[in-house]
């Protein structure tokens, strides 16, 4: 026999719900992991003295009783499973596994038994239902009887509200009342909450997101208070399920996040999570309402009478004290901007996915949290209103599908790589290594292996933080998704039916057929090409004529420029002409007289040589040469124009055949009524010219005489 034994499909009852889950025996101990919430009951194998086979509605199940006082039932196994457990009980427990007969014959008559957190109905020394008192939440009494209310759980289609328990007086002893003794022996196991005594500790006007107000958080030793304005809430600490102390991406606010299961309930409102938010320059001087030995002997070291820091490490170090769980942070992944989540919208509302080590939590409207173990696949989409974002999609075991939506595009080479080191199946991708292989169904495992599609990607993702997209022309499908690449033509990469996917009407130049089609398409309507006006001619300058003179400011920065230079070491060029117009502005009238009467004198003298010039024909053989090369740009225009409506006339001569037939009719109308209209034409002149004809010698012969 193996050094363990595990079994899958073992059911746990929680609060009137099935729960299943993994078990696993080991000679160290006996581990149960809750496949929905993931929460794992870890037994010594030093502390089991008591199991029990026992027949019930799911086959057979195990019952186990610890020397703590604590039991746990265990449904779902087999018939053939007994004799192999049985001896490994034996040789690694040294406890034997007796088999226990339940009752079934429906009485409601018979003895109630107290044996640790369980309160036994039995009928002739053979149990018929028990009840675990953690489950009550409230117990009254009447004359004869004590009515026991329950823990309503969320998940149940039926449950059980409550049970009456018809007590009996006692004729032995009359001192003690026998209903108030089955009561305090309820009470006493019972998860009832009772505010007795002081808090240990108070934080005052404590900002919560979720549910939404400022709440005074009262810590109590069982329990956390929440006195709101409006609402109250109790919160035992056996219904924490886990921590959460999460840096928000502005890096000046923390969220702390605790996890309940069962949720605290406000009308038809469930709150599954608890979420706190910090600044971090908030700081608090916190005193517990204890004395320093009670502090030592019940915290162990964990928390001191007097303590000083940031009021989220007080709370979450109070919390963790108490509830005795670890705090989770986020792990090595960073995002594109260096923070440890992604902005992202969850159905109508934005927040931030932070990727965990063991999973996914998204705060914080609805709160989400998601462990690799419950995750099936995940998908990586096109986003559906821009390119500039992406879709994240996770789907779980049970079929539901979470999408996180808008997240910028450069964050997913990170998450791509994150989510392919955790080796979760990718389904766009059709990776399907995944978490069913080399993973330890009861722990996480961080090992990664060589990927030559993660190497790609991680080449692309490179290329794509240098700016250097590739621009190709291939056309993609609508499912496919690449954001490192817009115009991608390896649609099969990413989309599960590439088939399926139309290629554009340039993209595909292997298919003849397709081409052969697509030709006379656009031959349909031949366009003119217009003709393009020619740009006008820039003047040229004259190299012969005079300078043109400079303004009051340049003579005045020619002037000073070398003394900028000296005041002012390691200037640049720019920065010379800023503190040059600076200076200028700062200069007095008489100063700015002085340089604009030198500018006046350069501008009369620049009037004067350009009269001289003029006048000595300078200029003139320039304007000559503009005119020649003027005039031979413009023949050589006409000449291209001429040959291009030649070849405008080729080509629209070489595409009638493709013409359709209403273009046909049009132009044979418009060539017809041309004709026609040319025609009358050529008549009239003729008839004029006859009508001159014989005018012209009558008028000759009256000359003559």
């Amino acid at each position: 026999m193996g050094d363990t034994l595990e079994f899958n499909e073992i059911y746990q009852e929680v609060k009137g719900s099935w729960n299943d889950g993994r078990l696993r025996f080991s000679k160290q101990n006996v581990v149960y992991k809750n496949n929905k919430t993931g929460k794992v009951d870890s037994i010594p194998a030093g502390e089991l003295n008591l199991a029990q086979w026992r027949r019930v509605c799911l086959g057979h199940g195990i019952k186990l009783g610890t020397s703590t006082g604590h039991i746990y039932k265990y449904d779902g196994f087999r018939d053939t499973d007994l004799e192999k457990i049985s001896e490994f009980f034996k040789a690694n427990y040294k406890v034997e596994l007796a088999e226990k007969d339940m009752c079934v014959k429906g009485w409601n008559w018979g003895t109630a038994k107290f044996s640790g957190p369980l309160l036994s109905f039995d009928v002739n020394d053979n149990t018929a239902f028990e009840i675990p008192l953690s489950n009550v939440s409230q117990c009254a009494t009447g004359k004869n009887e004590v009515t026991l209310e329950f823990h309503q759980n969320d998940d149940t289609e039926v449950s059980l509200m409550e049970v009456r328990f018809y007590v009996p007086p006692s004729q032995s002893d009359e001192r003690q009342d026998p209903v108030e003794a089955f009561a305090q022996s309820v009470l006493s196991k019972a998860d009832v909450i009772q505010a007795t005594g002081d808090a240990v500790c108070i934080f005052k006007e404590l900002q919560c997101l979720t549910p939404r107000g400022r709440y005074d958080i009262r810590i109590y030793p069982t329990f956390l208070h929440l006195h709101g304005k409006t609402f109250d809430y109790k919160i035992p600490y056996t219904t924490v399920l886990r921590l959460f102390l999460l840096p928000h991406k502005d890096q000046r606010q923390m969220f702390f996040v605790i996890s309940l299961d069962p949720p605290i309930k406000q009308g038809q409102t469930r709150y599954h999570f608890l979420i706190l938010l910090f600044s971090k320059e908030e700081d608090i001087s916190l005193t517990l309402n204890m004395s320093e030995d009670d502090v030592e002997r019940r915290f162990e070291g964990k928390l001191s009478k007097n303590m000083s820091g940031s009021l989220y490490e007080m709370v979450s170090r109070v919390m963790k004290a108490l509830v005795n769980r670890k705090i989770t942070v986020p792990g090595n992944f960073q995002g594109h901007s260096g923070a440890q989540c992604i902005t992202c919208s969850y159905k109508a509302s934005s927040g931030l996915l932070y990727p965990l080590e063991r999973g996914f939590i998204y705060v914080h409207k609805p709160p989400v949290h998601l462990r690799f173990e419950e995750i099936s696949c995940v998908n990586f989409a096109r986003g559906t209103t821009t390119t500039r974002s992406f879709d994240f999609e996770i789907e779980t075991k049970q079929g539901n599908q979470y999408t996180f939506s808008s997240i910028e595009r450069e964050e997913y080479g990170k998450l791509f790589d994150f989510v392919n080191a955790k080796k979760l199946n990718i389904k766009n991708r059709g990776f399907k290594e995944g978490m069913k292989g080399n993973i330890d169904e009861y722990s996480d495992s961080d090992e990664d292996q060589h990927d030559a599609y993660l190497e790609r990607m991680k080449a692309e993702g490179k290329i794509r933080e240098e700016g250097n997209d590739s621009d190709d022309s291939g056309g993609e499908s609508d499912e496919s998704f690449n954001p490192g690449e817009e115009d991608d033509d390896i649609a099969e990469e990413y989309d599960s039916n590439a088939s399926a996917s139309e290629s554009s009407d340039e993209g595909d130049d292997s298919d003849d057929e397709a081409a052969k089609k697509k030709k006379p398409k656009k031959a349909k309507v031949v366009k003119e090409k217009k003709e393009r006006k020619p740009r006008k001619e820039k003047k040229q300058k004259d190299s012969g004529g005079p300078k043109r003179p400079m303004s009051a400011y340049m003579l005045w920065l020619n002037s000073s420029r070398e003394r900028i230079k000296s005041e002012n070491p390691g200037i640049s060029i720019t920065e010379i002409s800023k503190k040059a117009g600076e200076m200028w502005r700062q200069l007095g009238k008489e100063e700015k007289e002085e340089w604009e009467t030198k500018a006046g004198e350069a501008k009369r003298q620049y009037d004067k040589l350009k009269k001289e010039y003029a006048e000595s024909g300078g200029g003139g053989s320039t304007s000559k040469k503009e005119s020649k090369k003027s005039g031979g740009k413009k023949k050589e225009e006409k000449k291209r124009k001429s040959a291009g409506g030649d070849k405008d006339r080729e080509r629209g001569g070489g595409n009638d055949s493709f013409k359709s037939k209403e273009f046909i009719e049009t132009s044979e109308e418009s060539s017809s009524d041309s004709d026609h209209k040319s025609k009358s034409k050529r008549k009239k002149e003729s008839e004029e010219e006859e009508e001159e004809a014989a005018s012209t010698p009558a008028s000759s012969e009256e000359e003559s005489d």
